[in-house]
């Protein structure tokens, strides 16, 4: 498996808002097909988050989330990892209530509390599709997203230990590596660890791909052959931090959550069109892109017949 490649696609996210691309999924119907697709192009793990399908504000709803589950699970072989982030000024009983109800082979984590600003942009746009986008925006200038030790430590027994899920572990920053290897010194989960480095956030490390090479240097001196890298960059910074990643021997991460773009001012007219394109520089560079079933046996998951939808 040393020179395979996991793609994970994470299809619509919940900072991106309607106004910004008419090509995010925004309704159960959209967000399925979108991830179908990712799948069919290539993608062995789906990333997913549900909105409100009137307004398309992000919503932990599991009802919403249960209308897609299981028409991806039906049409697909993928990996389907939920949200534990959920949305800005959700509470984490909120963002939980998905995990609890499908029980799935992957959750996300984020690995610490942040600054976590998108306001920027909102400097883009004078007209909205909808009320809410604006002020959601520019709420996060002054907002902090949690993720304590305390409700890092209940997501892993809750979902971790009670469900057999393992984590994709969000890293926007060199100390989340060391957060993580606290509770992995804790043995509250197993190896091996996969960890998405995410570069270009405000209030996270920077989109320097220096910075990945030394990102990955800790993670190597932490973990040593217990972890499995993953990497992307935010916005225009995606695919260098794609290639990158991958000449490094790790995984890499697309979609429309992360990059609305699939080339210099180009909105990408679906997560599809990014999974085609990462697959062929992956292919390039002579690495193989890892099937789902490769990679359920690269991250050791427990299988799609073991979740709850």
């Amino acid at each position: 498996m040393s020179n395979k490649v996991i793609i994970t696609c994470a299809v619509t996210g919940g900072i991106h808002t309607p106004t910004m691309s008419p090509h995010l999924p925004i309704t159960p119907s959209e967000i399925a097909a979108s991830a179908i697709e990712a799948s069919e192009a290539g993608a062995a793990i789906i990333h997913l988050h549900a909105r409100d399908p009137e307004t398309g504000k992000p919503s932990q709803d599991p009802e919403l989330f249960m209308q897609f589950l299981p028409r991806i699970k039906q049409a697909t072989n993928a990996v389907l990892n939920l949200t534990t982030g959920g949305g800005l000024g959700m509470s984490l009983d909120e963002r939980l209530a998905p995990a609890h109800r499908a029980k799935p082979e992957v959750t996300s984590l984020n690995m610490g509390s942040m600054n976590f600003s998108v306001a920027q942009l909102g400097k883009k746009y004078t007209e909205w599709k909808h009320d809410w986008e604006k002020d959601y925006i520019e709420s996060t200038w002054k907002m902090i997203y949690p993720n304590t030790f305390e409700m890092i430590e209940r997501i892993m027994i809750e979902v971790g230990q009670e469900y057999g899920t393992r984590f994709e572990f969000e890293c926007y920053d060199i100390g989340h590596l060391y957060n993580l290897k606290m509770f992995v010194d804790r043995d509250l989960v197993k190896p091996p660890f996969f960890i998405q480095g995410i570069f270009g956030i405000s209030g996270g490390v920077g989109g320097d791909l220096e910075n990945l090479v030394y990102f990955k240097q800790v993670a190597d001196r932490l973990f040593g052959s217990d972890y499995r890298l993953s990497a992307f960059g935010i916005g225009k910074q995606q695919m260098a931090f794609l290639t990158q990643s991958a000449l490094l021997g790790g995984n890499v991460r697309v979609g429309l959550e992360d990059s609305l773009y699939i080339g210099r001012g180009q909105l990408a007219q679906s997560n599809a069109e990014q999974v085609r394109k990462i697959r062929m520089i992956v292919e390039g560079l002579g690495l193989e892109v890892a099937t789902p079933d490769e990679a359920r046996e690269i991250l050791n998951l427990k299988g799609g017949d073991m979740v709850g939808f």
